[in-house]
């Protein structure tokens, strides 16, 4: 271990050795990173325990500068563990580089098979007592961390304190298509806002379209298409997302001896956005988070965008309608684009037609529930159906809700002390 301070924090690594395949505990070992942040000066105090588990899948838990965001806030009464989850940040690797140590598509698949929220909350039950001495945590879950949060009350809710989840309650049992079916709408209605804050960002978003459309521009060996632009609506899940769209679009192109091109600020702009370098998992895993039981998840969200003819961008430039970004989807085409990718096609058909995933969450359980749990809920959140929170919300025993349209998606980090203020008080009925 080692630990050194930023301003009222100081952290602590820390590296566990957990089972890649939690039914064979003798098998196969993989490292599990976390980070232990505690205030100033209460190094010695014996302070309870939160796990916070970030979003994605795929993303290692934020890197906090000091006690920005919602870490100050949960140092007043907690010791905090930012959980890398496995696979992710500084755990063990998976990526273009690492998985061929696997073998071939069909090993790689395999082992990304035990990439999920049943074996993250595993790795929690073993890493806990490790910490905790065997006393329960709380857990604090954001977006797919959430997600875990729910699989966590399924599995082992002796193991837990209180769980506080943000923007992260999933559907028990809705099948990906399902997921994506909820989706297109909200991002539509997403689109159509910015669209209204912005009206000039449609002729210029249909003008960058076209150019893509005719050159198809290599950046880095990173493939610039007009899918990968529409995919730049994901920025609209988030506080400041449609102003930095607009930013982003407003100096797009650029005057040439050949005429108007991409300029290489936005080009660079668009790759950097699109790049899964820094997160493969999250485009490998993305869908298959949602797979239980025996149907296969099929490439969901490029199999449910047909069904919303508005997000067709060719049928846009053909006529004089508004090209529709999209958002939180992962499509084949994101495997030929991108070099990071490229070389795990294959082991991404092999996840997307697996169709023996094991059931991540228990009904009657929940419906038993004795932890007290809170949940922010975003009026409407582009990433996570509001409809499909609000009825897991209610399938689990003593689970409290804060339904606001104050916050979007990243409410945790934009209004961070707040919303945990808020989550806090709820699971201790303080209000």
């Amino acid at each position: 271990m080692s630990s050194y301070r930023h301003p009222g924090v100081v952290f602590t690594d820390r590296r566990f050795s957990v089972p890649l395949d939690h039914a064979d505990p003798g098998g196969e070992r993989i490292e599990v990173f976390g980070r232990e942040a505690v205030a100033s000066g209460r190094t010695g105090s014996d302070l309870p325990w939160l796990v916070y588990l970030e979003g994605g899948p795929g993303f290692g838990a934020r890197r906090f500068t000091g006690t920005e965001a919602w870490l100050g806030r949960a140092l007043r009464d907690f010791r905090v563990l930012l959980l890398d989850q496995r696979g992710t940040g500084l755990s063990t690797p998976a990526n273009r580089q690492t998985l061929p140590l696997r073998g071939g598509p069909a090993e790689q698949a395999e082992y990304l098979a035990h990439f999920r929220s049943d074996s993250i909350v595993a790795d929690c039950e073993l890493i806990r007592p490790q910490l905790t001495g065997g006393a329960p945590w709380t857990v604090l879950g954001q977006s797919f961390g959430g997600f875990c949060a729910v699989r966590y009350l399924s599995a082992a809710p002796e193991g837990l304190a209180a769980v506080l989840i943000t923007g992260g309650l999933p559907s028990l049992d809705a099948h990906a298509d399902d997921v994506y079916r909820a989706a297109y709408p909200r991002i539509a209605r997403k689109v159509a806002a910015h669209y209204a804050r912005y009206p000039m960002d449609v002729e210029r978003a249909r003008e960058i379209a076209a150019h893509l459309a005719a050159h198809r521009p290599e950046s880095a060996g990173h493939v610039l298409t007009v899918e990968g632009f529409q995919s730049l609506g994901i920025m609209l899940g988030g506080s400041t997302g449609s102003h930095q769209l607009h930013y982003l679009l407003e100096n797009a192109f650029v005057r040439t001896p050949a005429g108007p091109e991409l300029s290489d600020a936005f080009q660079e702009a668009m790759r950097t956005a699109n790049s899964f370098a820094a997160h493969p998992l999250y485009a490998l895993v993305h869908e298959v988070i949602y797979g239980q039981g025996e149907e296969a998840t099929g490439w969901s969200a490029e199999r449910v965008r047909a069904e919303f003819p508005q997000f067709d961008a060719a049928a846009s430039l053909a006529g004089d309608g508004p090209v529709y970004f999209t958002g939180e989807s992962i499509h084949p085409w994101h495997f030929e684009v991108d070099p990071a990718l490229r070389p795990l096609r294959e082991t991404a058909d092999l996840l997307a037609a697996r169709t023996d995933w094991p059931v991540l969450y228990d009904k009657e359980r929940l419906a038993r529930n004795e932890v007290p749990v809170a949940a922010a809920v975003y009026h409407d959140d582009m990433y996570v159906d509001t409809a499909h929170a609000l009825e897991t919300a209610a399938a689990v025993k003593g689970l409290r809700t804060w339904v606001t349209d104050e916050f979007e998606h990243d409410g945790l980090r934009a209004g961070g002390p707040r919303v945990l203020d808020r989550l806090l008080a709820l699971v201790r009925d303080e209000i």
